[in-house]
């Protein structure tokens, strides 16, 4: 690809208005942490040895392989460190933007949206669909760094086109390309229940009781699946919904009452800790973000 490469950032906050859009190369790179964002994100696989994980589902990445992440799903990759250099180009996108560009008729973000039977998170390209995804990406990179006459224009065109393209090719698509794993399926109902229940009281002992497994064999298999620990999803996936909750305009007080959290103070300290802004600060933001 003949774009100029960027050095990585490892930040999960969008710094942009609209949508940013990298293209990366590392031929070492430290461990990622599980960790999610309140936008969507566009991952284009280019090179590399890394399989990924996204709420608990498994994939061994090809080259050319996209993967569609939501704002609701932890995800990480796992990089195998080689010769051969771990490349990417990653596109994020305020769910905001998306909205206005989409129409009655033709959702921009459907391809996102987990809550559709159909809905996964990797997209495997034929050679054809390969090489036109990457034009748009190559493009849309191009434009949005540019200072020429309507660059603007032609980067929101060529992101509304990319994403045009890529909804066609995920509702065309039946395979979801998971690695097999024996403990997936009981993994995958426990991460249900969390999902489902996460304003409940849970912890390894009572989920290990309900599915009726050891807590330690639990323990193991969930860190090795979804790469960290039964306690420390619940408290993200607590933290997801909050943030969604703030940025809707729910008072903090509020909030941490219908996300499990058993006072505020816990709550303002897991905030705090994991976003680096209390909750308070958080959706005064987003307030104004969106007036």
């Amino acid at each position: 690809m003949g774009q100029t490469v960027q050095p990585f950032q490892p930040r999960q906050h969008m710094l942009g208005a609209k949508y940013e859009v990298y293209h990366y190369r590392d031929s070492r790179l430290d461990d990622v942490a599980v960790h999610h964002h309140d936008f969507y994100e566009v991952y284009f696989f280019l090179s590399g040895n890394v399989d990924y994980s996204i709420e608990g589902r498994n994939y061994r990445l090809l080259p050319g392989d996209v993967l569609l992440i939501g704002p609701m799903e932890l995800h990480q990759p796992h990089i195998i460190q080689e010769r051969q250099p771990y490349e990417r180009m990653v596109l994020w996108m305020r769910r905001g933007y998306l909205e206005s560009l989409s129409t009655p008729q033709a959702s921009l973000s459907r391809c996102f949206d987990t809550s559709r039977p159909e809905h996964k998170n990797l997209l495997r390209l034929n050679p054809q669909k390969r090489q036109e995804v990457s034009a748009l990406m190559e493009k849309l990179l191009a434009e949005s760094g540019s200072d020429e006459y309507a660059s603007g224009l032609l980067a929101d065109a060529t992101l509304v086109t990319l994403l045009v393209e890529i909804n066609r090719i995920a509702a065309g698509t039946v395979d979801r390309h998971e690695t097999p794993d024996k403990s997936s399926a009981v993994i995958a109902e426990i991460l249900s229940y969390i999902n489902d229940h996460y304003h409940e009281d849970l912890s390894l002992d009572g989920l290990a009781s309900r599915f009726f497994i050891s807590k330690y064999h639990l323990s193991h298999e969930f860190n090795r699946l979804v790469g960290t620990s039964v306690y420390r999803y619940i408290i993200q996936k607590r933290l997801v919904i909050a943030r969604q909750m703030l940025a809707g305009g729910l008072a903090p007080t509020d909030v941490y009452q219908h996300c499990g959290f058993g006072d505020y103070a816990n709550f303002y300290r897991a905030f705090k800790s994991e976003y680096h802004i209390s909750p308070k600060e958080y959706l005064n933001c987003a307030a104004r973000e969106q007036s």
